[in-house]
């Protein structure tokens, strides 16, 4: 089985780099715990016979794909701009997969793609004559509904009553699926193998007589596979079971969250401090612009040194530098008071933050660096500035 390390309890450990050394606010990934994350998917692979896509819409720092792309197989690509990332600066299999596809945009992704995945038949329809005279050979699926979740947040529910994403059992009644050469589900977000297992079950039942014929299934993302907690063994099993099942199928998986969880951080300073029914410590960083999940999902992210409220002597409220009132990250207590111009540290800020960060107020977006993994310096691989933010607007 995969080899599994603990993760660290950062509310107790030193920094694990000069934070001094930095801009702030500042992405800073580690180069040595993306590789340890990267030697447990290997193995996984290895053990199950599954292929491992990341997810561009998850972790797109393609200053580290010379990294990653020793480990992976290939990418998996949201639309035209990140398949043709994909393709020139990792390499590998490209696969693409988008509620709906403009012309204007199929002819793009059509030059990248290795896999395209299509939310419906009548996409399918649509460009099944436009795939067959591409110049190069694409490989085309239909993502599918099993209508079967256990997420816990309804904004991450792809299975919901309602859905867009995805085609149910029931809707293809009928329906010529000639030409298609695989099936894609996604229902997972951060969850652990038994509830895999449980959706396959669901995926198989409602699609099963679709399977004679295709070449692969994608079990989509939402896998948490580098998670401390996350039963690897069982997943292997799930996997070499339904290859077992089907042993014509090649099985896919494509974790976002998974290749970069817990490797990165977002430093940060200390602006000022303000009183209103306790201490505010105002960030020169945002929740909303730089780590919009803690809204969304919502979380509390960790910081390294700092407890809940009232754990430690000394409790702040902790908010960016937005209008938004609502631009509050939460509270933690720490076991001196803040000064001003103290640097903070928020753990596992390397997914799902840099893809997601906007401009917003005309802030600027943190910077981006590297934690290398021999001599523990940190580089600066990208500052944004002024142009960045004019030149998306005229």
């Amino acid at each position: 089985m995969p080899t599994r390390w603990p993760e660290p309890d950062m509310r107790q450990i030193a920094y694990p780099f000069d934070i001094e050394t930095c801009p702030s606010p500042a992405y800073v990934v580690d180069d040595a715990l993306l590789r340890r994350n990267l030697e447990l998917l290997r193995q996984t692979q290895v053990e199950s016979g599954a292929r491992i896509l990341l997810a561009l819409k998850g972790f797109a720092m393609w200053d580290t794909f010379p990294l990653v792309r020793q480990y992976l197989v290939g990418t998996t690509a949201s639309g035209q701009d990140e398949a043709r990332l994909g393709a020139e600066t990792f390499g590998g299999e490209v696969h693409c997969y988008s509620p709906a596809f403009s012309e204007a945009e199929m002819a793009v992704v059509l030059q990248y793609a290795d896999h395209l995945s299509f939310n419906s038949p009548a996409q399918w329809q649509r460009f099944r004559e436009r795939v067959a005279q591409a110049p190069r050979r694409v490989s085309c699926g239909l993502r599918v509904n099993p209508e079967y979740s256990e997420g816990k947040v309804a904004l991450y529910d792809p299975c919901a009553p309602g859905s867009r994403l995805g085609t149910r059992a029931v809707d293809l009644d009928g329906v010529d699926l000639a030409g298609l050469e695989g099936l894609h589900f996604h229902t997972l977000c951060e969850q652990n193998s038994d509830a895999l297992e449980h959706t396959l079950a669901a995926f198989e039942e409602r699609f099963g007589r679709h399977l004679a014929g295709r070449r692969w299934v994608n079990f989509g993302g939402g896998h948490h596979i580098t998670r401390e907690d996350y039963d690897v063994e069982r997943l292997v099993r799930v996997i070499r079971d339904f290859k077992a099942r089907h042993p014509h199928l090649e099985v896919y998986l494509e974790p976002g969250e998974a290749i970069a969880l817990n490797t990165g951080y977002l430093v940060c300073s200390v602006l000022d401090i303000v009183e209103n029914d306790g201490p505010i410590a105002i960030l020169d960083t945002s929740a909303t612009a730089h780590m919009p999940d803690v809204l969304e999902m919502p979380y509390r992210p960790e910081i390294i040194g700092a407890g809940e409220p009232g754990e430690k002597a000394h409790t702040y409220r902790l908010g960016g530098l937005t209008c938004l009132a609502g631009d509050v990250v939460g509270e933690y207590s720490f076991d001196a008071p803040l000064a001003i111009g103290d640097r903070l540290v928020f753990t596992d800020m390397a997914h799902y933050t840099m893809v997601k960060t906007t401009t917003f107020n005309g802030m600027r977006l943190p910077s981006i660096c590297r934690i290398d993994e021999a001599s523990r310096e940190v580089r600066t691989v990208k500052h944004f500035g002024y142009e960045d933010y004019r030149e998306r607007l005229s």
